[in-house]
Formats: C-alpha cells, sequence, structure tokens
C-alpha cells in the first residue's frame, strides 16, 4: 500500500486550512462498530470540539456530527476519528483490516472509554495490529505539548472508579496511530454544559485536550 501519499494529504490540507484562505473543510468522524456498544454516545461532543478548534486553533473543520462505519471505504476521508461508549465491541476480519489500513495510511483513532469500554477495545484492537501493545505515553508526549500545555498528561474530567486518568497510545514505526484516553471522558467534557452541568474550567481542559489532539493528528 502507498502509504505516503495520503498521510501527505492529510497534512496539506492542514497546513491550507491554517491558512484560511480555501473553502475546504476538514473532516472529523464519530466511529460506528458492531457489538452492542452505545457508539452513538456524546452527540454534541465532536461538534462543539470542531467549533472549539476553529476558534482556537483557526482550523476549519465541518463541525457536523459525522458517523464512518469502520469497514467503510468511506473512513480515509477523515483526519480523525473518534470512538466512544460503554459496552461491547467486535471487530470482524475485514473491518480490523479496513482500520489497519486506515492507519498506517496516516489516519488517527482517538478512542475515548465512555466507561466500561476498556475491556472490550483491548481485545479488538489486537485484530488491528496484533503486533502492537498499548502504552502509557510520558507527560512530554507531543499530544500534551500543543497549543495547551498538560505537564501531568491527560486531565481528570469525570470521575468513575476513583483511578487516575491515563492515556495510552499504539504507535506504529514510530508515529502514535491511535490515542486511547482512559479513566478520564475527555468527551463527556466536549457535550453541552447543560448535559452533565460540568463547571467551565473543567469542560475547557477537556476541550484543550481535544485540540492538542487535534492538532497532532493532523500534523505529525
Amino acid at each position: 500500500m502507498k502509504t505516503t501519499p495520503i498521510l501527505f494529504s492529510f497534512i496539506l490540507l492542514f497546513v491550507v486550512t491554517l491558512g484560511s484562505a480555501q473553502q475546504a473543510k476538514l473532516k472529523i468522524a464519530k466511529l460506528k462498530y458492531n457489538g452492542g456498544g452505545d457508539w452513538y454516545a456524546n452527540k454534541t461532543a465532536l461538534p462543539n470540539l470542531a467549533t472549539f478548534c476553529n476558534e482556537n486553533l483557526k482550523t476549519n473543520i465541518d463541525t457536523q456530527d459525522a458517523v464512518v462505519e469502520i469497514g467503510s471505504p468511506s473512513l480515509f476521508e477523515y483526519s480523525y476519528v473518534y470512538m466512544t461508549g460503554h459496552g461491547n465491541v467486535v471487530f470482524s476480519n475485514q473491518e480490523a483490516e479496513n482500520m489497519r489500513n486506515y492507519l498506517t495510511a496516516g489516519g488517527f483513532l482517538h478512542i475515548d472509554d465512555n466507561y466500561g469500554l476498556d475491556q472490550f477495545i483491548r481485545l479488538e484492537m489486537k485484530k488491528v495490529f496484533p503486533e502492537l501493545e498499548f502504552i502509557e505515553l510520558p507527560h512530554d508526549h507531543p499530544v500534551y505539548n500543543q497549543k495547551f500545555k498538560f505537564e501531568e498528561g491527560i486531565p481528570k474530567i469525570h470521575e468513575h472508579d476513583g483511578k487516575s486518568p491515563q492515556g495510552f497510545g499504539l504507535i506504529y514505526e514510530g508515529r502514535l496511530v491511535c490515542y486511547y484516553s482512559y479513566e478520564s471522558d475527555l468527551g463527556n467534557g466536549w457535550e453541552d454544559q447543560r448535559i452533565y452541568n460540568d463547571p467551565q474550567s473543567v469542560r475547557l481542559q477537556a476541550l484543550r485536550m481535544g485540540a492538542n489532539l487535534i492538532a497532532y493528528a493532523f500534523t505529525q
């Protein structure tokens, strides 16, 4: 597979958008998967994150709540794909292969555990990258040092089991292709304020971390 042209197109589109003179929009989407888990959770999250990035990073991201199926060729149309949920996840062999091709060609997957996803997603991502293990990213990793600085790593947005938040990654040929936010619930912090009634300071931390992930995904 020729990976360079696809990766180059992601970066070129980001650079052009930062120049703000073009009409073309960057596209991000929520991942639809099988298994019964609520992939559709956090409906207002991505539109709010896109709006925040457009205002603070001067990007030109489409703010619609787009959805893409894991096995679809349309997956390659999105520079950043967001996956969330509370329950079961099942990838078919074809879906796992499609996701692997997408990620090795320059795509970026953000898995955001909405509580209860962990035991399922770790097994399914082994279908995508049998040779890789999730590693906890150090606090000096670039995802924590984009426009916004997170000296202590990923912020804690919602409490579940009282555990510290952790940010894991899958590294393929030296590049972070998948970021996994655990015990943090970033997406809940991106939601409309009325949904969880989080303090604005907490929501701002979540949005800033999301913006860092977007910036990293589009430029690395």
